[in-house]
């Protein structure tokens, strides 16, 4: 279990830092969020969590209106221009705790998200009040850089601030602005349920090594072992016990299947 939202609004007021809260309906994007605080005095937040190859993870912090370029800022962290994308919804589970439409820096709390990078818009200190969810989308809170920056240092994090709208070059001269940011740990979730070609409609292996396959193999053969079986029980290895004790036939006939069963399968 990660921070709750009033677990996280009494580490606010335990570091007395100044902050307004709104309740609202529960919303899913910026728009939406805009009806109900668009009017309460502070710049909106939109949030992006995002994942590299390496399975290296980030939460982009921006002002509302600033234009986030994915494959500019992939580059400017050293990834190349395809490095960057959305990270799976799990992820959001599993590592910032919180559900879909809930990501702000707050979610940096829990530390299953300890290797996640944040890289906030410069943008915010040019507001007097920034707004982000606390953890929950039904509600909504609004504080200065500077609250937020206290925030950030009570859990071991140095704000970094950064322009997102910038596209300086990249090249053999010019190295990336942007790669001290990489998070130095990857974060491997375990058993994510994302399909492969070698997993079936449940979501489960076929066959998971060697070890597995030898094992399903063996477990196959068995099946030809109860057709053989029932092939010499047709052909002739009948019970000699009168069909008349039909208890006797069945035991009989159970004993002699099993016997013929075991047989056929220590040939494997």
């Amino acid at each position: 279990m990660g921070y709750s939202k009033d677990q996280l609004l009494a580490r606010l007021k335990e570091l007395q830092i100044d902050f307004s809260q709104y309740e609202h309906p529960v919303v899913l994007t910026v728009e939406a969020q805009a009806k109900y605080v668009g009017n309460v005095g502070g710049a909106l937040s939109k949030n992006l969590f995002l994942k590299d190859k390496k399975h290296r993870y980030y939460v982009v912090s921006a002002l509302a209106d600033t234009k986030v370029d994915m494959k500019v800022l992939s580059q400017r962290l050293g990834l190349g221009k395809g490095g960057l994308r959305m990270a799976p919804e799990e992820a959001l589970g599993e590592i910032l705790k919180v559900p879909l439409g809930c990501v702000t820096p707050f979610a940096l709390v829990n530390e299953s998200a300890s290797h996640v990078s944040l890289l906030l818009d410069k943008g915010f200190k040019t507001q007097e009040r920034c707004i982000f969810h606390p953890l929950s989308n039904d509600m909504s809170i609004s504080l200065n850089a500077f609250g937020l920056d206290k925030f950030l240092k009570s859990i071991g994090r140095d704000p970094t601030y950064i322009d997102l709208e910038a596209n300086p070059p990249v090249g053999k001269d010019q190295p990336p602005d942007l790669a001290s940011l990489v998070p130095l740990g990857s974060t491997v979730l375990p058993d994510l349920p994302e399909k492969t070609p070698s997993q079936d409609s449940s979501g489960n292996h076929p066959s998971a090594g060697n070890n597995s396959t030898a094992v399903t193999a063996k477990a196959e053969k068995p099946s030809s072992a109860v057709q053989n079986v029932k092939e010499k029980s047709v052909n002739g290895v009948r019970p000699s016990i009168p069909s008349t004790d039909a208890g006797k036939f069945v035991e009989e006939l159970l004993d002699r299947t099993s016997t013929l069963l075991l047989s056929e399968v220590s040939l494997f």
